[in-house]
């Protein structure tokens, strides 16, 4: 009888602890951004100087898709997120320039993270952007030089070199760490989330912003299909 009461007892207070206010239920979304309408041609750009290094031509990376139009380097956030989850990697982020061309084109670093910007390139280059929140800069690098920036404020913000017009790249400030950057075949992922409504944000850099919204449980994973189209 003892026995019976004291599993009894247990049973309970395990399923108070899996009730607990706030607790994660292990909730996810599982989603994917394409483009509709028709297909644009491939942009390129000209190279107008050290044409040795790189070349005389460079494709615009500005909207890159897969053959099945699922759009690559779209960044996509919850506009509100889950209270007090942690940051699950590292608060500093690298980005290089190799044969003029910023690699990656987008990364994402919490507020208060560093950007370390590199350059492999046997030349000189800058690296110049004028942020609305964070503090601008405009900074010469010869090759090998590693030039820390720190960013308080979430923001996305623009990356150029003066020096060589076409290179572009972006900083993504995160508030929290519910981002993510779709790959080559369009797709994101957020686990780990409460049951409930949640709202996305998804931008593009040349097809601008648009939302959706998706009800997580917690039996099986949330999918949800993004479409972004030209503006």
């Amino acid at each position: 009888m003892k026995g019976a009461r004291f599993s009894r007892c247990l049973s309970a207070l395990l399923l108070g602890f899996l009730w607990l206010p706030g607790q994660s239920l292990g909730g996810a979304i599982k989603g994917k951004v394409v483009f509709v309408g028709a297909t644009p041609a491939p942009k390129k750009v000209d190279v107008t100087i050290d044409q040795y290094l790189c070349g005389a031509q460079k494709d615009a990376e500005d909207l890159l898709l897969s053959p099945q139009k699922e759009i690559r380097n779209t960044v996509v956030w919850l506009e509100n997120p889950p209270a007090s989850a942690p940051w699950p990697g590292a608060k500093k982020v690298e980005m290089d320039q190799k044969a003029c061309v910023y690699i990656p084109r987008i990364v994402v670093v919490p507020a208060g993270g560093t950007v370390d910007f590199l350059n492999s390139d046997r030349l000189l280059h800058n690296i110049h952007a004028a942020p609305k929140l964070n503090a601008p800069f405009n900074l010469t690098q010869p090759k090998n030089r590693t030039i820390p920036i720190t960013f308080a404020k979430p923001e996305i913000i623009r990356i150029i070199c003066d020096l060589h017009p076409w290179m572009v790249s972006w900083v993504v400030v995160a508030a929290h760490p519910f981002y993510a950057i779709t790959g080559a075949d369009g797709q994101f992922a957020f686990d780990n989330l409460p049951p409930g409504q949640y709202k996305l944000q998804v931008w593009h850099e040349r097809l601008g912003t648009v939302r959706a919204n998706v009800t997580v449980d917690d039996q099986q994973p949330a999918r949800v299909t993004v479409e972004m189209k030209a503006p």
